[in-house]
């Protein structure tokens, strides 16, 4: 794979690229790496078209990028524990992600990036939505970025994974952590808002009325439509996402028809 044919088209001027001219299914070299990290790290999700890729070709390019997370709770593919299955169906009573957050941010060092390759598709629906955490924190107002930044919050698992999967979980213990309001990104130096709607229990330092309050504004003020992108997938559309600095929400408006996928992670880092 050459990074001479890539071709880099933005989405919209806050977040999201597609790339072309690349096939996910060949060997990477160091170049090609180059190209697609720092377009990840512009545009903080690339999207890529008709990759009709084995889970086992996805499992190799995540590692390109570290090593891969096992989900805490969700099913995977058998024999392949890094291949986490997306499905919503008929018979479902919940889909992957319906909400805006930052996957499994509830871990001591949530994961770096996402890869989602959707294989199974309704004729219409199941768009998936991303916004820019930078440009989230960046409009806050300068009292409310100062306030924000000297605050920490608990991220509790238990509050999606319990029961969710139809597993028998009774005396299952999910991972929780405390990780800074506002993050900043280890590569690129921005500072991101950092709590979400799956996962954020409470802001530790206030109380609990006053934790309330802020994080229903700041839930409100991530869904702002300005922050954001909405991707319309296609079979075998692969998307890339930076989960230290995009959010996203999977749309659940193709009941009851079909949508599965499989999502490789990347381990990340703790937030600081």
């Amino acid at each position: 794979m050459s990074s001479n044919r890539i071709e880099i088209r933005p989405v919209t001027p806050k977040i999201g690229a597609e790339i072309f001219g690349v096939d996910l299914a060949e060997p990477m070299d160091a170049a090609t790496f180059g190209t697609i990290h720092q377009a990840l790290m512009d545009h903080l999700v690339i999207f890529f078209r008709d990759q009709n890729i084995t889970a086992e070709q996805q499992i190799a390019f995540g590692r390109h990028f570290g090593k891969l997370h096992i989900h805490p709770a969700a099913p995977s593919l058998p024999g392949l524990p890094e291949a986490m299955i997306i499905h919503a169906d008929a018979k479902s009573t919940y889909a992957n992600g319906e909400r805006w957050h930052s996957d499994v941010s509830c871990e001591d060092e949530p994961p770096m990036g996402s890869i989602l390759r959707i294989h199974t598709l309704p004729e219409v629906g199941g768009d998936t939505m991303f916004a820019n955490m930078y440009t989230a924190f960046e409009t806050l107002s300068p009292p409310m970025q100062a306030f924000l930044s000297g605050l920490t919050a608990l991220h509790d698992g238990e509050l999606l994974y319990r029961g969710r999967y139809g597993a028998q979980d009774a005396g299952r213990v999910y991972p929780k952590a405390t990780h800074p309001v506002i993050r900043t990104h280890p590569v690129t130096g921005r500072k991101a808002l950092y709590v979400n709607s799956f996962f954020t229990a409470r802001i530790v330092e206030l109380s609990s009325d006053e934790s309330d309050a802020v994080l229903e504004y700041l839930f409100q003020h991530i869904q702002t439509p300005q922050f954001a992108c909405r991707f319309r997938w296609q079979q075998n559309s692969v998307a890339f996402w930076d989960n230290r600095a995009a959010q996203h929400q999977a749309i659940w408006d193709y009941f009851p028809a079909t949508r599965t996928g499989v999502r490789v992670t990347v381990c990340g880092d703790r937030p600081f």
